[in-house]
């Protein structure tokens, strides 16, 4: 294992105190915690609180800042955060208005943060929380009961934090957590595992010339294996997956994020998006009125990367999507 760390066990915390110190004018760490904190001025607007296992940068504590996150509850490598954590990225978040939760589909995410939630209830702040299940790979992986939740999660931050930001209530941007999760759909590839150096070793074998489809952002198991393909052949059957999941029609608006997984070049990446276009757009007849590509949702060094699409059925995402952020990583 190569890695320019000092010690397995200290990887975390030494890169948090890194990233709060590199960009001390949008963040803090919270004493004697894992959560990172947003510094912007409180206005009285919900809080927005989302977090999970670390290596999975710049998510989430680089969505932390106004328009984004409030802020986010980092756990050891590819390991939920405790439910104190989360309790006091809560606490933190709270401007009088509630608490909004923004988890991802994993068991021990969504049983600590639903823990964290109550007992935040019992300090009389009101919580609420959305769970995200974007990938449409699988159904009830490793560590899942249910669709995974991976980049989509993202564009989750950025619409609920813009809505946010904007002054609507707890219940308003729960009902519109509830009509966004459906439209959002993503699906990965693996060219390479993830190393995690707490534990040293790769978390899946794959083959010089293999590829995985579907392959979860913990290198869970994906659907199928097969030969290296051009990046044309990857594309259409992820596009061709998603096709399936959304049924679209002609004429369809969708915002488009091609998400890489730590060590994908973005020369690579941008080769990607130009199959996609051509997929899409020329033949299929999509409308992409929002479209971005880099590292956002990574795991680890993992070679690979992830499609997401979300359907805007309604035109105020766009706008949202679209909104200024003082953030690290957007």
């Amino acid at each position: 294992m190569k890695k320019i760390i000092n010690h397995p066990d200290h990887v975390v915390d030494e890169m948090l105190n890194g990233l709060t110190f590199a960009y001390d004018s949008l963040v803090e760490r919270l004493p004697d915690t894992m959560v990172i904190h947003r510094k912007a001025d409180k206005n009285g607007k919900v809080g927005l609180v989302s977090g999970g296992g670390s290596g999975h940068e710049p998510s989430h504590a680089g969505f932390v800042g106004k328009g984004m996150l409030s802020a986010a509850a980092a756990g050891q490598v590819f390991t939920s955060p405790t439910p104190d954590q989360v309790l006091e990225a809560i606490k933190a978040s709270d401007e009088g208005s509630g608490v909004f939760l923004i988890i991802k589909n994993y068991t021990g995410d969504v049983m600590n943060f639903e823990m964290a939630k109550d007992m935040a209830e019992l300090e009389d702040i009101e919580v609420d929380y959305i769970v995200v299940d974007d990938d449409i790979a699988v159904e009830d992986s490793t560590y899942t009961a249910g669709k995974r939740g991976i980049a989509g999660t993202v564009l989750v931050h950025k619409i609920l934090g813009a809505a946010a930001e904007e002054g609507k209530s707890l219940q308003e941007i729960k009902e519109l957590a509830e009509k966004l999760i459906p439209n959002i759909k993503s699906i990965g590839v693996a060219l390479s595992p993830a190393t995690n150096p707490e534990v040293g070793n790769p978390g899946f074998e794959i083959g010089d010339d293999e590829i995985e489809f579907g392959v979860g952002i913990h290198g869970e198991p994906g659907y199928r294996r097969e030969k290296l393909q051009p990046s044309k052949d990857l594309a259409a059957e992820l596009v061709q997956q998603l096709k399936k999941a959304f049924n679209w029609s002609k004429g369809d608006e969708y915002a488009v994020l091609v998400n890489g997984m730590g060590a994908t070049p973005l020369m690579e990446q941008f080769v990607f998006m130009n199959d996609v276009k051509k997929l899409l757009v020329d033949d299929e007849g999509l409308n992409l009125t929002f479209r971005k590509v880099g590292d956002y949702m990574t795991s680890i060094d993992m070679e690979g990367l992830s499609l997401t699409l979300v359907k805007l059925e309604d035109p105020t995402w766009l706008d949202y999507l679209n909104a200024p952020v003082e953030t690290i990583s957007w």
